[in-house]
């Protein structure tokens, strides 16, 4: 499509943001760009009338391809998926069961999980756990987990145990996937991995897991939505919570149909090409900054193992006259917002991810490198605004709501 036949920003008749994502796939910001395939399928299906679950079973097969699992489904979310995969745990099959939950009485319920991997992807990942009506058993310290700490915690009320992949999540010093599934599969208990934005389909239910659960929204491109993939007996009770606690988890014709198409669609993407263009961006924005001072630019591999770099932007600001944050406040702002990867500013860096520009946006985040630390470098002063009253700003954001 050229230029000219571009379709208008549908963002400026609503009165939103033209905001550019170089923050990742986060939720927060809708994800990711969804693929041609997912979009016609979707747009395809919306005015048909179709029977929900013959749809789930069309599912199964490509998410069992895809994944290396037995059998799949689609939810609302990931974080969806670990509440109906715990829960599938507690109740089986047992259909009164799992009209009762919350109510666990009876049932095993105890959830293990590392300390360090109780992180917030928008919500804590414990309360997911939590919703079903399970008990989190947090086992080591943040920053320390061995396996006698899992083997210690197993006991009879143990129905499952959870493993958080994601860059959230503490990197060293804790018990590694399949060390973790060993463990617990010599007492009789499920894995449930949530790996919910990893590139990599295959490789978590090969490490042990019984259970992997992906977002179709992020790396897949597709909807909003849930990927349930594993063993087929447990993939089946997880589905059965949907005459449950996953009644207010369901999702659409559109969105289970879109899911197949963007999985379908992922077999036949040009990675590597698609890798090569995002290196052309990192390299065009490390030229931008360098040679700024007060300003390094470096770039890091995804501590995931995601086969994908980002940008690290470190910021003294003493020579750069400007904060990491404020940096990244800074280019939030104006007609052309760039919304980049702050989780850490507060140390002085943020990063740049490359993975969710439209053609020529590139251009435009390295513009706005170049204005906005020009503006500071121009500053008589160094703009340092308390990292703590960003906080307040943001939590002030979240609670006004239109009259």
């Amino acid at each position: 499509m050229t230029d000219s036949q571009t379709p208008p920003d549908i963002r400026n008749s609503l009165g939103l943001r033209p905001v550019i994502n170089v923050s990742g796939t986060m939720t927060s910001l809708g994800a990711s760009i969804v693929v041609p395939e997912a979009v016609a399928a979707m747009s395809a299906i919306l005015p048909q009338f179709v029977e929900i679950n013959d749809l789930h079973k069309m599912a199964s097969p490509v998410i069992a391809r895809l994944t290396g699992g037995e059998a799949g489904f689609v939810t609302a979310s990931c974080s969806a998926g670990i509440s109906l995969a715990v829960a599938a745990t507690m109740t089986g099959n047992d259909l009164a069961a799992i009209e009762r939950l919350p109510d666990t009485t009876g049932l095993k319920n105890e959830i293990i999980i590392q300390t360090g991997h109780v992180v917030s992807y928008g919500a804590p990942v414990d309360q997911g756990i939590r919703l079903p009506g399970a008990k989190a058993v947090l086992i080591g310290q943040a920053t320390s987990c061995y396996p006698y700490h899992l083997k210690g915690a197993i006991n009879e009320r143990t129905a499952a145990a959870v493993f958080v992949i994601s860059h959230h999540t503490v990197q060293y010093g804790l018990i590694a996937l399949k060390k973790f599934a060993e463990v617990c599969h010599a007492r009789g208990v499920p894995v449930i991995v949530d790996a919910a934005s990893e590139y990599d389909l295959k490789i978590f239910l090969a490490q042990g897991a019984d259970i992997a659960l992906y977002s179709s929204h992020k790396f897949l491109g597709g909807p909003t939505g849930g990927i349930v993939a594993g063993r087929k007996e447990l993939v089946r009770n997880a589905f059965l919570q949907n005459m449950g606690i996953g009644r207010g988890m369901k999702l659409g014709k559109e969105s289970i149909l879109g899911t197949i198409a963007a999985l379908e669609a992922w077999e036949k993407r040009d990675h590597i090409g698609i890798r090569e263009k995002e290196t052309g961006y990192l390299n065009l924005w490390k030229q931008t900054l360098t040679g700024r001072p007060g300003v390094t630019a470096e770039i890091e591999p995804d501590p995931t193992q995601n086969p994908l770099d980002r940008l690290r932007v470190s910021v003294d600001p003493q020579e750069s006259h400007i904060t990491a944050w404020d940096l990244a406040d800074a280019l939030a702002r104006g007609d052309r917002p760039v919304i980049v990867r702050d989780h850490e500013a507060e140390h002085g860096y943020f990063y740049i991810d490359p993975c969710n520009l439209h053609p020529g946006e590139e251009k435009i985040v390295a513009s706005r490198l170049d204005e906005e630390l020009g503006k500071a470098r121009a500053s008589n002063e160094i703009i340092s605004t308390p990292f703590e009253e960003r906080y307040v700003r943001r939590i002030a954001g979240l609670m006004r709501w239109p009259d």
